[in-house]
């Protein structure tokens, strides 16, 4: 076309190249440009010592079956090595000194050279005879065999046509044009294709095994293809690995080039461009092999966890997984729970007892923004941590101090990431400041609090109270964790962790949290029974009596008055002093008991009537009704 440059027009060449479909693709050896007879003269001689030294590399490797991308990082360091780099100064004759740069230039043409001969093979070979049995489909489906090779096509397709004879080009008119970095600076961006075939080449390899054990006819063609003489002996798994090595390669040689360079030579500004660019590409490879593996690592753990839809995202990072022990400040045991931590997220997990689908299920999503680690020194649990998010505060036990510490610096890592990226918390590495699990009061109902265990306090920590399992019970107030009876608790707020739904919280938080004030007759509301006078609880209560609480052996017990408040009906008052009476032997008409937090309690009642009665009050007050059955709904003691 008139008008375009040499530059433009191998670019739109290469661009109709990709367009064209296989099957009209001519053959290499038909359409590729030749060098000249006096550039061979002086590369044959090289090319030669070229390739017997990388088939001498190569056959080291001949041994493995298949090769696996994970052994991939090591193929960097022996390509830096530079033992795949070959002599030239043996070849020049004395006075016949040639400039270093051309040397690297001559060196990066015969490699190509070689190069694009093993991508001919791949492409026009293994994949054209492969695919040809495919589609009698005596062997393997075709779209196996088009996985197997990816965009190899297109990569041969590029060096073969595009980038060999531009280099090919420029070394003839080396006298004239001494510079080649201007011309990868042009090709450059298209080595980004490699991304693909890099990033599928695990996949590959595991194809290519897969099917050599299914399919006999397949791995026999594979083999009568590896012992003609142009695979040189090589499996064809080490044939596809030259691609991915095709990229280091030039990295190297393009650096090895600039640093050859005259400081004043003309090709020092494209050649610098040019290897940024490489550069980019190798970075873009790198990039999408980690994207690959993160994604299906990513995939495997879902499916584990039954794909909710709340949880599968594709932006998400898994960081670290494995079994836990969870304390229960209730029962002061422990019990077996999974953990995953992402870079977002901790899910909390049980196992499924019945691993049908997803193997575990999840109970709780504690978010990673604003949440806190540390360790705790517990004497009787060693090796805990306590875990403390907005949504919940977990206490766990690892199983050993090795384990933990891997834990506490998991979570630590997550969180200094998640700060990194955000404004709003600035500090909070090292968790709560001291060993008592109350919270900063600017904290209190923005993050669920570390709870008092049960077993650590025997009263009340407001009012200083005594805990007993009927007259006064323990509670645990939403905001700040601590052990309170039920009239220091007898208060609701909105609280931010808890989407500001209303929880039961102590008099001190509800205060703070919504500045009320409270009056004195709501402080003096729910005073235990021994403080209030007989016929102000008589006139107040769902039912009240004299009964006779049985000890465990069911031979006697305490004989009181019972109450059943109607402003507190969840709770069963003793009212006066108790008096321990012997059971009458045979007496066991009027019996019923009242289970518990795993505690069974026996009431002996004076009558049938009168157990009825209470077994109703009991029941409704359970299921939260609070007023009377009926208006004499107290019987007075004998």
């Amino acid at each position: 076309m008139e008008g375009e440059t040499p530059s433009q027009r191998s670019v739109l060449n290469l661009v109709a190249v990709f367009e064209e479909r296989r099957a009209g693709k001519p053959s290499w050896r038909d359409q590729q440009g030749q060098a000249t007879p006096a550039a061979r003269q002086g590369l044959s001689q090289m090319a030669a010592r070229h390739q017997a030294e990388q088939e001498k590399e190569e056959e080291k490797q001949q041994g493995q079956r298949g090769l696996s991308f994970k052994c991939l990082q090591s193929f960097r360091h022996k390509i830096n090595q530079d033992d795949w780099r070959r002599r030239q100064d043996s070849d020049l004759q004395p006075g016949c000194r040639e400039p270093e740069e051309k040397k690297i230039a001559l060196e990066l043409l015969e490699t190509e050279q070689a190069y694009v001969n093993r991508l001919h093979l791949l492409d026009q070979i293994f994949y054209t005879e492969l695919m040809k049995e495919a589609k009698t489909g005596k062997t393997v489906p075709e779209e196996v065999v088009k996985m197997i090779f990816s965009n190899t096509s297109s990569i041969y397709q590029f060096h073969a046509h595009f980038f060999l004879p531009e280099l090919q080009k420029r070394m003839e008119d080396w006298s004239c044009t001494p510079r080649i970095g201007d011309v990868i600076q042009k090709l450059a961006p298209f080595l980004k294709m490699y991304g693909e075939y890099v990033k599928n080449f695990d996949k590959a390899v595991e194809l290519i095994t897969l099917w050599s054990e299914k399919s006999p006819p397949f791995q026999d063609l594979i083999a009568d293809i590896q012992k003609r003489k142009v695979c040189a002996n090589l499996t064809l798994q080490h044939h596809m690995l030259e691609p991915v090595q095709r990229i280091p390669r030039y990295e190297l040689l393009l650096k090895d080039y600039i640093r050859k360079l005259p400081p004043e030579s003309p090709d020092r500004s494209d050649a610098e461009k040019a290897l940024e660019m490489i550069f980019m590409v190798a970075k873009h490879s790198n990039a999408a092999i980690a994207e690959m593996e993160r994604l299906q690592n990513l995939w495997a753990v879902y499916q584990r966890l039954g794909l909710e839809d709340d949880i599968v995202d594709p932006s998400n990072e898994l960081i670290k997984e494995g079994p836990i022990q969870k304390l229960s400040i209730r029962t002061n045991s422990t019990s077996e729970k999974y953990l995953f931590l992402f870079n977002n997220m901790l899910l909390y997990c049980v196992p499924k007892v019945i691993q049908v689908g997803a193997e575990f299920q999840v109970h709780l999503r504690i978010d990673v923004e604003g949440m806190k680690v540390r360790e705790l020194k517990d004497t009787q649990f060693p090796h805990t941590f306590l875990v403390s998010g907005k949504q919940r505060t977990l206490e766990l036990q690892a199983r050993s101090e090795e384990e933990m510490s891997a834990w506490i610096k998991a979570f630590q890592d997550a969180i200094d990431r998640k700060e990194k990226r955000s404004e709003t918390f600035k500090t909070a590495l090292h968790g709560l400041e001291t060993d008592t699990p109350s919270l900063k009061t600017e904290e209190l109902g923005r993050r669920a609090p570390q709870w008092v265990r049960d077993n650590l306090v025997t009263m009340c920590m407001r009012c200083k109270e005594p805990f007993n399992a009927i007259t006064r019970r323990r509670h645990h107030c939403r905001a700040c964790g601590y052990v309170v009876c039920a009239r220091c608790s007898d208060y609701r707020a909105e609280l931010q962790y808890d989407g500001n739904r209303l929880n039961r919280v102590c008099q001190e938080c509800y205060v703070f949290l919504t500045g009320h004030v409270v009056l004195e007759d709501r402080e003096g509301k729910h005073k235990g029974i021994l403080e209030k006078e007989a016929a102000d609880v008589s006139g107040r209560s769902l039912l009240c009596s004299s009964l006779q609480l049985l000890d465990k052996n069911g031979k006697g017990g305490t004989r009181g008055w019972f109450v059943i408040p109607q402003d507190d009906p969840l709770v069963l008052y003793i009212y006066a002093a108790p008096q321990v009476k012997d059971l009458p032997q045979g007496d066991s008409r009027h019996l019923f008991q009242l289970a518990q937090s795993r505690q069974v309690y026996t009431f002996l009642a004076d009558t049938e009537e009168l157990k009825q009665r209470w077994m109703r009050a009991m029941a409704r007050s359970a299921a939260g009704i609070t007023h009377p059955e009926d208006e004499d709904s107290c019987d007075e003691a004998e």
